[in-house]
């Protein structure tokens, strides 16, 4: 119990100190460069974590397969499918950063609306971005490999450190005199140096091992058969995850986006911490896939979806009662009065989806990446379409609405998850739905 406390309280380590970090620092970097120079650096980092995420939507699977082998001991194999999984990261890596390099002076013409901010210096720090995101993809292997182990302080220290030191060195050098070109040539210096104690980590793990890229044929396949559906989540989140903003500024204008997207960064975190302080249940379900008992299994989802559920309410709890107040301070009273009416729906959407968490994570352990990730994108892609119907009708008032009828949509997680794990049936199996090979089943139905 002691071990998995700890992982959730890295996890949400893992989560929180960036933002948090980030409001620090924005203000400086704000003030002493402008708003233009601003503007770019966070669309380099933009860059970069978008970028990153799709380079490594695959490390999901990683996660479920190492934690598999390892609870089976079936150690070449795990070492087969961490070289795989180097080898997918890098392809992936190495051609998105190609074709983010390639566009930079298409869209670097595009950013630079004003002579305040020099082109060059736009073009160069979207081309460190695109490097940055091949760092990413190799980083992303070695946490995920590390989660699978249920090892997790020392990879988010890392992380931490990476992040806290990149957002000094940011205010530092601004301080100083430097513009954003210094600061993400510092940032890629932090993340590479990072990387590198990631994989250091890792090879403490797993010992004498290997870790030089490779495509073994079998790993590959398994990787690639239920990992696809992971990445296209990856993909679905990173496209849909800006939408609604997007579509609010184009229909009713700039000037009605500021209170929505406030109220999202306040909702956000409800579902984020969630996802953060449970993510140790993912590893934790794989590596037991050939001992856990049905009884046992349904214990512990048991516990975790009440952990679940109490995060979940008392963080949509202190937000539905004080966050009228934090916009009013935040924001000002203007933004405030046009918030108070959207801000308890998108609360409630985002509720909704942190109730979710337990059930995908299992349906992930599982290896039931492919129903998890039909929920995901059906319900964003019907989400879309009932914005822009409710938008239409309704205005701000319906696409906050639109967003608890997406938090609805996750939890439909829950009902193959019931049928999966035997929930209602009298008979009473001996052996875990987790030790039956899943990912291979789904794998060969492509």
């Amino acid at each position: 119990m002691r071990k998995h406390l700890t992982n959730a309280l890295y996890g949400v380590l893992d989560y929180a100190s960036y933002p948090f970090g980030m409001l620090l620092v924005a203000p400086i970097v704000l003030h002493k460069l402008g708003a233009s120079e601003y503007g770019i650096w966070m669309i380099a980092t933009a860059v970069v974590s978008a970028g990153g995420i799709i380079a490594s939507g695959f490390c999901d699977a990683n996660i479920q397969r190492v934690a598999r082998l390892r609870g089976t001991g079936e150690t070449d194999s795990m070492a087969h499918a961490v070289r795989s999984m180097l080898g997918i990261n890098l392809a992936l890596g190495f051609t998105l950063a190609a074709v983010v390099w390639i566009a930079a002076p298409y869209a670097a013409r595009h950013i630079v609306v004003s002579r305040l901010t020099p082109m060059r210096e736009c073009l160069i720090c979207i081309r460190i971005a695109s490097v940055l995101i091949l760092v990413r993809a190799v980083e992303s292997v070695g946490v995920s490999t590390q989660r699978a182990f249920e090892q997790y302080r020392e990879t988010v220290q890392i992380s931490t450190a990476v992040r806290l030191l990149t957002l000094v060195s940011a205010a530092l050098l601004v301080l100083s005199g430097r513009r954003t070109v210094s600061i993400l040539a510092a940032t890629a210096v932090f993340l590479v140096l990072g990387t590198y104690m990631q994989l250091r980590q890792l090879r403490r793990l797993v010992g004498d091992l290997s870790l030089w890229p490779a495509f073994q044929a079998e790993e590959t396949r398994v990787l690639l058969g239920f990992g696809v559906f992971a990445w296209l989540q990856a993909i679905g989140g990173v496209i849909f995850g800006q939408f609604d903003r997007i579509l609010l500024g184009v229909s009713l204008g700039a000037l009605s986006l500021a209170p929505y997207a406030l109220c999202i960064q306040f909702a956000q975190p409800i579902f984020g911490l969630t996802a953060s302080c449970l993510n140790f249940l993912f590893p934790y379900l794989s590596g037991r896939a050939s001992t856990i008992s049905s009884a046992a299994l349904k214990r512990t989802l048991l516990k975790a979806f009440l952990c679940n559920l109490l995060m979940v309410a008392c963080g949509a709890g202190i937000l539905l009662v004080v966050g009228d107040r934090l916009i009013r301070i935040w924001a000002g009273p203007t933004v405030a009065h046009s918030a108070a009416g959207i801000l308890p729906p998108i609360v409630i959407g985002s509720a909704l989806m942190g109730l979710g968490v337990t059930g995908t994570y299992a349906m992930q352990a599982l290896g039931l990446f492919r129903t998890v990730a039909c929920i995901s994108l059906g319900g964003r892609a019907a989400m879309l379409m009932l914005m822009i119907y409710l938008l239409h009708h309704m205005g701000l008032q319906g696409l906050a609405i639109a967003r608890v009828c997406y938090g609805a949509v996750a939890l439909l997680v829950y009902l193959p998850l019931s049928r999966r794990i035997g929930i209602g049936r009298t008979k009473t199996d001996t052996v875990s739905p987790l030790a039956i090979p899943r990912e291979l089943q789904e794998g060969s139905n492509l």
